[in-house]
Formats: C-alpha cells, sequence, structure tokens
C-alpha cells in the first residue's frame, strides 16, 4: 500500500495539498494548502468561492522525529456574498489543523493539553515546562 504524502502528514484531516517537504538536520519544513474550492462565512453563514487575497499562516505544530515542525499554510482569504454581511471577507479553516486566531496546532493543543491535565503540579507550570511547547 502506497500513502500519499498528505496521508502520512496529516492523516485525519481532509482536503490539504503537501507543497513541499524540506527534512534538515534540525527541523522538517512543510508548505501546504487547502484543497476545498470554497467556503462558509463566519458571520452570515454564506457559502464563497470568491477570493480577495491569500497569506502565509505558521502555527506551531508537534515535533516528528527529534526534530522541529515548521508548517507553513497558505490560506486564502475570501469575500462574503452577501452585501448586508458585517464580515467583508475571512480567511479559511482548515479543521482539524487551525482554528481562528490560533498559534498552534489542533495537535498541539491537544498535546498540551494532556500533559497539563495530568501533571501534579497544576497546568500552568506544565504547560511552561512541556519541552513539546513552542
Amino acid at each position: 500500500m502506497v500513502l500519499r504524502l498528505e496521508e502520512l502528514l496529516f492523516p485525519s484531516i481532509a482536503d490539504v495539498a503537501v507543497l513541499s517537504v524540506d527534512v534538515n538536520d534540525k527541523a522538517v519544513h512543510i508548505e501546504a494548502r487547502s484543497t476545498v474550492a470554497g467556503t462558509i462565512c463566519p458571520g452570515c453563514g454564506s457559502w464563497s468561492r470568491r477570493i480577495h487575497s491569500s497569506y502565509l499562516r505558521i502555527p506551531a505544530d508537534v515535533p516528528s522525529g527529534g526534530r522541529q515542525v515548521a508548517l507553513c499554510l497558505r490560506v486564502r482569504r475570501f469575500l462574503c456574498p452577501v452585501i448586508s454581511c458585517g464580515w467583508r471577507t475571512f480567511a479559511e479553516q482548515m479543521p482539524g489543523l487551525t482554528r481562528r486566531y490560533g498559534r498552534r496546532t489542533e495537535r498541539l493543543r491537544s498535546t498540551l493539553a494532556a500533559v497539563a491535565s495530568r501533571s501534579p503540579v497544576g497546568p500552568v507550570p506544565a504547560w511552561r515546562a512541556c519541552s513539546a511547547c513552542p
């Protein structure tokens, strides 16, 4: 059985295309983007396919094989088709990978939460002491 790169790097996340992977002694650099044609406006719930712009988003991710992972996502901004909606433009989210205003991937958030919940010294010191925390 041959796995695609997307299935290997993002096994539980659909609609992600890996553009490039660069591995060196210290880090793994992954460039990816969404393959969805459009997304839903968070303000009014309307479907939009009209792209306004795009930008790079670099959320912190869990280490892999003792190397830091630098995840570089190409995120698109869409225009809301409803003129009366308060959201003129909005950024796409990748369910299972990112959330609005998030600086960490969902994988890293769940890893840190698991470490903090099992810590005898409490969640805040455990969060700071976790070696996976960027």
